[in-house]
């Protein structure tokens, strides 16, 4: 009986292999299709694209794709140490991502050249290639965590915790020991310095208050909306992936938008595109992951928006122009401006 690690390997790594071939058969199968009916139903040209489709997967899984995952199953906590890339989303990226995005490209020219609109690829093929780029970055993100089993974060705290505390002077502990240094002087002037006197008041209100504050801060009651105050890493994990790829999502989805597919446009977009998925190269908490989405990304793709919606109008939101735009000024502003004099003054809000 397998173990439940290799049972997860195993898991993972066919998932991986579905994700590169099934998107290159789908599209080279569609491309396939626009050919023979461009060249009158020629049957021929259909089964050679198909027979390339299967020979190049082939090749690509047996001197490529198998290697390399070998070489990192026997040396991932070397590459771990040292890197701060993923070489399994770059190799999916070079070898699926791409090949498909130039056959979708190359099916916009097919049908440009010969003026024939047949198929524009809008949906089913360029959805699957992107899920399945995505279903690979969860999958590298996820090696890491249990699949089975409780993971989660609680955001109740059962109850209040006792940990040392170091005594941290008051107000009224110096009034303590400037009544014991000069307790006479007190007592002479008839000032109450009982432990039920004021100062002792004072002091008593002082430790219920902190003692207050320290239990309502570990310890809070949500009543009966206590069941939906929990965390999974798994599963914001999930969350954070799709939100990660949501902007070039949408800008391959103007792509498919008919008088754009149609035109010149799509060569931009679908260039762009891949370069801003090669962020996906880079680990999650990698310094280099900011610099490279404004630069590979947000301006890029800011600027391409905003030449769409000059020449054809709102095919595109304004939110993703105006998220693309905020994101290259705030990075301009928090990672440059605040190092000059004029914008780092203490009197300055």
């Amino acid at each position: 009986m397998p173990s439940g690690r290799t049972v997860k390997l195993i898991l993972y790594e066919v998932l991986e292999f579905a994700c590169l071939c099934v998107p290159v058969f789908v599209v080279l199968e569609r491309f396939a299709s626009l050919l023979s009916f461009v060249e009158l139903n020629n049957r021929t040209a259909y089964w050679l694209v198909v027979a390339a489709s299967i020979a190049y997967v082939t090749s690509v899984s047996l001197f490529v794709w198998v290697p390399l995952k070998y070489f990192i199953l026997k040396s991932r906590g070397f590459l771990e140490e040292v890197t701060h890339w993923r070489p399994v989303t770059l190799a999916h990226a070079l070898l699926c991502t791409l090949p498909c995005f130039a056959i979708v490209i190359s099916s916009s020219k097919v049908q440009l050249d010969a003026e024939i609109l047949h198929d524009h690829f809008n949906e089913l093929p360029v959805s699957l290639v992107l899920f399945a780029l995505i279903c690979v970055d969860i999958v590298e993100r996820i090696r890491p965590y249990r699949l089975r089993g409780q993971d989660r974060l609680d955001f109740e705290v059962p109850g209040p915790v006792l940990t040392h505390l170091e005594q941290v002077s008051t107000v009224s502990s110096q009034l303590q020991a400037n009544r014991a240094a000069n307790g006479s002087v007190l007592r002479s002037e008839g000032i109450n310095t009982s432990p039920t006197g004021r100062w002792a008041n004072m002091d008593g209100i002082s430790r219920t208050s902190s003692t207050a504050y320290l239990y309502s801060h570990s310890h809070y009651d949500f009543g009966c909306l206590r069941f939906m105050c929990v965390r999974d890493p798994r599963h914001e994990l999930f969350l954070e992936t799709f939100v990660f790829w949501l902007d070039t999502v949408e800008m391959i989805r103007v792509a498919g938008v008919q008088k754009i597919y149609y035109s010149n446009w799509v060569f931009p977009i679908y260039i762009l595109s891949f370069l801003s998925i090669l962020r996906g190269v880079l680990t999650p908490h990698n310094p280099m992951l900011t610099t490279l989405g404004v630069v590979a990304q947000d301006l890029p793709f800011l600027v391409l928006r905003v030449c769409l919606v000059i020449l054809y109008g709102y095919v595109t939101p304004i939110l993703y122009i105006m998220k693309n735009l905020l994101s290259c000024l705030t990075f301009v502003y928090f990672h440059f401006l605040t190092k000059l004099k004029v914008f780092n003054r203490g009197s300055m809000f």
